[in-house]
C-alpha cells in the first residue's frame, strides 16, 4: 500500500520536474528570442549626431560654431557630406543658402582653404563676378536683388560702327551676385531698394561681352522669372523693324544693320511719282535724304 502511494507521489514529483524543465526552457528561448529582435531593433535605429544650422545661413556667411548645433539623425538616412564635428565647420563659407534646422553638406560649403566670405567666395568654379554701373531705369527701379536673374540688353547707336541703332539682347539668364553690397538673398523685399552697381556671375566669354557692351553702347537689364530659364534666340531690333510693328507689313529687309536702304529710296519715288512738286524725306538712321520731284515726275 505504502509502495503504491509513494509510486504515485514520485510520479507526480517527476512529472512537475519535468514541466518545470521544459517552461525553463521555453522560457529562456522566448527571452533570447525577444533580445536578439530588441537588439536587430536598436541597431535598425540608432541614430548618429549631424551638425544642422541655428538659423539660416546665407550664401557668403563664414561659419561660426554658435551658428550650429548637433541633430540626431537615422544612420540609414544620413545625407552625403554631413559633419559630425562642428570644429570642421567652423570658418568655412557657405556657397549655397542653408535653412534653419537642415543639415550643413560640405556641397554648400567652399573649400576649406578659401577663407573669408563675400562675393569672392560664393562665384561658381570657372565664372566671374563683374559688376555693372546701373541707374534707376538700368536696375528695373531697385527692384533687382541678390539671387535674381536677369537678361542684359545693349543698345549701340549708329555712329560708324553699324549704320543704324540697334538693340540686342547679348546675355541671358545671368545670376545676380550682389545688388550694390548687399549679398544676402534672403533680405530681398519687394519694395525698390536703388543701387548703383549691380555684381553679375558671369563665363570670361560672357564677360568680355558685357565689357563691349557697357564700353561701346547703354545697357538695360531685364529681371526674369525664377521658373524661367529657356534661352531666347533673337535678331535684334532696328528703327526699321521698330516702326514697322503694328503695320500689318514686314520690314523691308535690305534696311538692315551695315546696308543701304536702296529699296526705300526706289518705293519713295515710286510713290512720289504720283504727285507734283512735292519734297520726299528718306530717313536712313541718322542720314537724313531729300529727293525733289517736279510735275508729273
Amino acid at each position: 500500500m505504502m509502495q503504491n502511494i509513494w509510486s504515485g507521489k514520485n510520479r507526480t514529483l517527476v512529472v512537475f520536474a519535468v514541466a518545470v524543465i521544459i517552461a525553463g526552457i521555453a522560457s529562456f528561448w522566448t527571452l533570447n528570442l525577444l533580445k536578439g529582435k530588441a537588439s536587430a531593433q536598436a541597431k535598425k535605429v540608432e541614430t548618429v549626431p549631424v551638425a544642422v544650422a541655428v538659423a539660416d545661413l546665407p550664401w557668403g556667411t563664414v561659419v561660426t560654431k554658435e551658428m550650429i548645433k548637433m541633430a540626431p539623425y537615422l544612420r540609414d538616412s544620413i545625407p552625403a557630406g554631413y559633419f559630425s564635428d562642428p570644429a570642421a565647420l567652423a570658418g568655412r563659407t557657405v556657397i549655397y543658402p542653408v535653412k534653419a534646422n537642415e543639415p550643413i553638406l560640405a556641397s554648400r560649403m567652399a573649400p576649406s582653404d578659401v577663407k573669408g566670405g563675400g562675393v569672392a567666395a560664393i562665384v561658381a568654379p570657372n565664372k566671374r563676378a563683374m559688376a555693372v554701373k546701373v541707374d534707376k531705369v538700368v536696375g528695373v527701379s531697385g527692384f533687382i536683388h541678390t539671387g535674381n536673374r536677369v537678361d542684359v540688353l545693349v543698345t549701340l547707336a549708329g555712329q560708324g560702327k553699324v549704320d543704324a541703332p540697334i538693340t540686342k539682347t547679348v546675355l541671358e539668364n545671368v545670376l545676380v551676385l550682389a545688388a550694390g553690397v548687399e549679398t544676402d538673398p534672403s533680405k530681398k523685399q519687394e519694395k525698390a531698394a536703388p543701387v548703383d552697381v549691380i555684381t553679375l556671375e558671369v563665363s570670361p566669354e560672357e564677360g568680355e561681352k558685357l565689357a563691349l557692351a557697357a564700353t561701346e553702347g547703354k545697357l538695360q537689364l531685364m529681371l526674369r522669372n525664377f521658373a524661367d530659364t529657356e534661352d531666347v534666340k533673337t535678331k535684334g531690333t532696328t528703327i526699321p523693324v521698330l516702326l514697322s510693328s503694328y503695320s500689318g507689313a514686314l520690314p523691308d529687309t535690305k534696311a538692315s544693320v551695315g546696308t543701304k536702304n536702296i529699296t526705300t529710296r526706289r518705293s519713295a519715288t515710286k510713290v512720289a511719282a504720283n504727285y507734283g512738286g512735292h519734297t520726299v524725306e528718306i530717313v536712313q538712321g541718322n542720314n537724313v535724304d531729300k529727293l525733289r520731284f517736279g510735275k508729273g515726275e
